[in-house]
């Protein structure tokens, strides 16, 4: 293929997967709401930081981050410790039923969230007390599969000579995966880290259903009752909930341009392997 026709190609493909951020952004300055193709481009008689002012005043955007802040951490949290621990015994330690054990974590992956959601609020709230609590919130997501099948996959690419060394050397086993296997998979731990954190920080359905409280409750779980509540008193609510949309995408976005080169690196060595 010729490079100019790649180029091309290339170019609408990246118009049409910015342009909805784009709009987003667009869409949250404007004063009045322009459906329209012109509103793409409005005039700058037409724009205003002023949304971002009501949304604010409307759900309190700072102590909304702030929970969707240690939601999201305390789910990653979970899933790096859990994960690298699991991983870890099922690459590297040998029982009874580990292939099993194996099997069972690969069946839960086609096990979908929505089917659990009840038995697992009737357990969080009224087995455990936990509603309207940061830990009833991260508690169903602390423990991933998908993670756990990762860092098993990166512990069985380690050579088996590192692991009798060390144990000739009378490490026991903690220490042999903080010290040895741990700096060894750095980029999965970089890879698990990235790819966790969009699920919780965009997670509305759990979150939704344990909290009440709107003083607990992530940025996404605001912005809906704000579109069910506030927003039809707002002067602009469709500039609003997108200049709300705009605070909530805004991490994820930084984040993955901060780490861009290592979580592509990381992509790429996971991929060679094996």
């Amino acid at each position: 293929m010729p490079k100019a026709v790649r180029f091309v190609l290339l170019l609408v493909g990246a118009f049409v997967f910015l342009f909805p951020f784009y709009y987003m952004l667009i869409g949250s300055l404007q004063t009045e709401p322009d459906s329209t193709v012109r509103g793409a481009f409005p005039s700058p008689d037409n724009l205003t930081g002023h949304n971002y002012a009501e949304i604010n005043a409307a759900i309190n955007l700072g102590r909304s981050l702030l929970n969707s802040g240690i939601f999201t951490g305390g789910v990653i949290l979970g899933t790096m410790v859990f994960g690298v621990l699991a991983g870890y015994a099922l690459a590297r330690l040998q029982f009874r039923g580990r292939g099993a054990v194996f099997a069972l974590m690969l069946l839960v992956q086609v096990i979908p969230f929505q089917l659990l959601t009840i038995p697992l609020y009737v357990m969080i709230v009224r087995g455990y007390g936990l509603a309207d609590s940061y830990l009833g919130m991260i508690l169903p997501f602390a423990i991933n599969s998908t993670a756990v099948f990762v860092f098993r996959q990166y512990f069985l690419q380690l050579p088996q000579e590192l692991f009798d060394a060390a144990r000739v050397d009378g490490a026991g086993e903690l220490t042999t995966l903080v010290r040895i296997a741990i700096p060894l998979v750095k980029p999965a731990l970089l890879t698990g880290v990235l790819l966790t954190f969009i699920g919780p920080w965009n997670e509305f359905l759990w979150p939704f259903l344990i909290t009440k409280q709107q003083d607990l409750q992530p940025l996404a779980v605001s912005l809906s009752n704000y579109l069910t509540t506030v927003a039809a008193r707002a002067a602009n609510p469709f500039g609003a909930v997108l200049a709300g949309a705009c605070v909530l995408a805004a991490p994820a976005v930084v984040l993955f341009l901060v780490f861009q080169r290592r979580f592509i690196s990381s992509s790429l060595e996971s991929g060679v392997k094996g």
